[in-house]
Parts: structure tokens; sequence; C-alpha cells
């Protein structure tokens, strides 16, 4: 009996070092990507559980936008908050005053190996207030300008590189969208998502942002003559017919796919629709994408940023254990990132946007360079992802757009009702 009771407790304890090698530490995952983001992230989820045996990322998406946002700050304040979370860094304006984000130390990110100088330093300082990093970001996403190259080589406007020519310059690309439309191959030279407030804002604050201006500064919304300009420029390609009217976001994507518009102003993340399409030859030509031409005399581009944040809680603040264990995620994410960059993002991890994977993946390479001339939202809780501006944007830019408000009572009425929340 003893020799049995022996064998038992020796075999128990062989068993220890097995059980211990695989003790987990689990953690709360939060996002809200859908479509080929969402497939994508899934992947990297699932690639980091299978070589990470000690750590495993329960992962949950919920609805983008505001509920997203609204969901998260009830979930800390009752102390049942993820312990890490995909967040837009327009949104950090709103989020740092209500501290639902909390900062990562010098000493957290030292020890993590995450470094500063590996970011974007566009997406980097905007995730940092006040001297505190509340987020570490994971890519630079912007509006990009699609081209036909087809149609484009009819018109003479495509070079010997395969990149439009003569489009820098509002009077030149006015001369081009004209040219375009004379061809007679298109229906539109230019295709818009022109029914969208969030799609018209990138576009508009693109145009403010190229003319070296602000659409806040300080408590003054809109200063000066910019913004009229802006909205002048946009209302003027749908008025001459140049891009449609009252056209929704599927059916201005369709406009270009279907050969109907010579060019498209849209997200990267539209990127993954031509590459698919392309490869089921279904687009039937040859296409590209660039940065947002200057048309306003300074090299500039509405973006945002995907980044991953850790929510604040005081009910139940996450472990300095876990918090170890969140940074080696993100690390990990940001190192793998080139997968994400397919989507058409730009990873804001400088190492794989040098590495020649990166460099090969086309367009993305040719356009990645707005990183360096990056605006982001101004920095207000009017602004950010589904924020006020959005919604003023709906509300009175669409209309002036499409000739259903004058230009310039749009900016006066949206300038008095943003001016009434602040």
């Amino acid at each position: 009996m003893r020799r049995l009771l022996k064998l038992a407790i020796a075999a128990a304890l062989t068993l220890l070092p097995a059980t211990a090698t695989f003790a987990q530490t689990e953690i709360t995952w939060w996002d809200f990507l859908s479509g080929g983001d969402g497939v994508r992230m899934k992947a990297l989820i699932q690639k980091f559980n299978d070589t990470h045996p000690d750590i495993k990322i329960n992962a949950t998406t919920l609805e983008w936008g505001v509920p997203f946002y609204t969901k998260v700050q009830t979930a800390a304040a009752v102390g049942q908050q993820p312990d890490i979370m995909t967040y837009h860094i327009s949104r950090y304006p709103l989020a740092v005053p209500t501290g639902i984000l909390r900062p990562f130390t010098a000493d957290e990110l030292a020890a993590a190996g995450i470094k500063k100088e590996n970011y974007v330093d566009a997406a980097w300082n905007s995730a940092t207030t006040d001297g505190k990093t509340y987020g570490i970001p994971f890519d630079v996403h912007s509006i990009i300008l699609y081209y036909n190259k087809d149609i484009l080589k009819q018109a003479g406007l495509l070079g010997d590189d395969g990149l439009p020519k003569g489009l820098d310059g509002l009077d030149n690309f006015n001369a081009v969208l004209g040219k375009l439309k004379a061809l007679g191959k298109v229906q539109y030279p230019l295709s818009i998502n022109s029914d969208q407030g969030a799609s018209i804002w990138r576009i508009f604050y693109t145009l403010v942002a190229q003319q070296g201006a602000k659409f806040m500064d300080g408590k003054d919304i809109m200063p000066g003559d910019a913004s009229l300009k802006a909205l002048d420029t946009i209302t003027n390609w749908v008025k001459t017919g140049y891009s449609p009217q009252l056209i929704s976001y599927e059916a201005s994507i369709a406009l270009f796919t279907s050969g109907k518009a010579a060019m498209h102003i849209n997200g990267v993340w539209e990127v993954p629709t031509m590459v698919d399409l392309e490869k089921k030859g279904q687009l039937g030509f040859q296409w590209g994408a660039i940065e947002i031409p200057n048309l306003m005399g300074k090299q500039a581009t509405w973006v945002d940023s995907h980044s991953f944040a850790i929510p604040n809680s005081t009910v139940k603040p996450i472990s300095e254990e876990k918090v170890k264990t969140v940074l080696e995620v993100i690390r990990w994410m940001n190192e793998n990132s080139i997968s994400w960059a397919s989507a058409g993002h730009i990873p804001a991890y400088k190492p794989v946007t040098e590495s020649a994977d990166f460099k090969n993946m086309q367009p993305n390479a040719v356009y990645s360079k707005l990183a360096d001339t990056a605006v982001y939202d101004p920095i207000s809780p009017l602004a950010g992802v589904a924020g006020p501006v959005y919604e003023a944007a709906q509300n009175f830019i669409i209309p002036a757009i499409n000739g259903q408000l004058d230009p310039k009572d749009a900016i006066d009425q949206m300038r008095e009702e943003l001016q009434s929340q602040q």
C-alpha cells in the first residue's frame, strides 16, 4: 500500500511542471472590426493564440461607432471592462478628459520594448496628451484617390510610371475632370459618396488642411474662409456633373468598379475590394491608388488610426501583470502587422512599412507617404469618429453639396451648431 502511495505521489509530482507550463493568462479583448478588417484581425488573434500557449485572447466584436464607445464607458464604470480594446485615435480628445483610458507609464513601455521612434510620429503624438501615452497606434488609415489607368491613359493623363499626371493644383485638377468628362468614356470623372456626412467630412477636412488652415482654433470654429473654399470646391464638382448627386457609399464604389467613373475618393479600406475584383477578373480595367493630390497649396490628408488601449476602471483596475501581458500582445500585433496592411491600411510600426514585403505591396507602398503629412481630426471633444462634427457634416455639408443649401449658409449654420455644443 505504501509503495503504491509513493508511486502515486511521485507521478503527481512529475505532472506539476507540465501543468505549470500550460497555465494560461486569459486576456479579454473587444474590437469593432467587421468585414475585411474583422477577418484579418481574427486571423492575427488566432495566430497569436497558436504561438503563445501561455496566453489566450478571448475576443469579442461589438458594433462600430457610438455603441462601442458607450459600452466601453458603461462597462468600465461597473468594473466589467475588457483588458484591451481597439480605439480610434480621433476619439482620444473625447476619451481622455473622461478618464476612460488608462495611460501607459514609460517604464511599462520600456519593459515591453515599445519605443516611440518605431512608430509614425503623427500617430504616436496623437495618442499622447500632456506627456502621457494613452494608447499604441496600429495603423494609419486615410482617404486616397483610386483611378482607372485605362481611362486616364486614353485621356493622356497617365505617366510612364503608371501614375496620374497633372492633378496637383485645383485649377489643374478641375481641368482634368473636364477633360475626362469631354472624353465621353465615363458617366462621371470623379465618384464620391455624396449622401454620407462621414465620407464628405474626410474630403472637406482634407481640403481645409491643404490650405494650411485650422477647422478649429481655440474656441473659434471654422475661422477665416478656408472652410467655405473647401465646401465650394466639392459643391462645384457635383454642380458641374463631375461627381454624382446624393449617391450612397455602395453606389459610389460601384460607379468606379463598373468603369462608369474614372476616379474615386474613398478610404484605404476599399483596397481589398479592388484587389478581390481584379483577382476574380470582375474589374475590367487596370487600377491604381495615390494619396489625395495637393489641390489647395499644401500636401495634407485627413487620417485616423486604429490603436490599442486599456480601459480605465476605478472599480476594478487592471493588474500590473495583466498590463505586461497586454503590452506583449500589442507589441506582437504591431510586429506582425504586414497582414493588416493587406486591408489597405498603412502600419503605424515603421519596421513593417520599411520592410521589403511592404515595399512590394501595391498600391499601398505608393500612397504610404501620406503618413508624413497626415492631419488628424481637431483635438476637441466635438471631433472624432461618430462625434458632433460628423453629425454636423451630415446636417449641413451634405445639403450644400447637393444644391439644397447655400454653401455660405451651411458654414454659418454648422459653426453656430458646433459652438452651441462647446
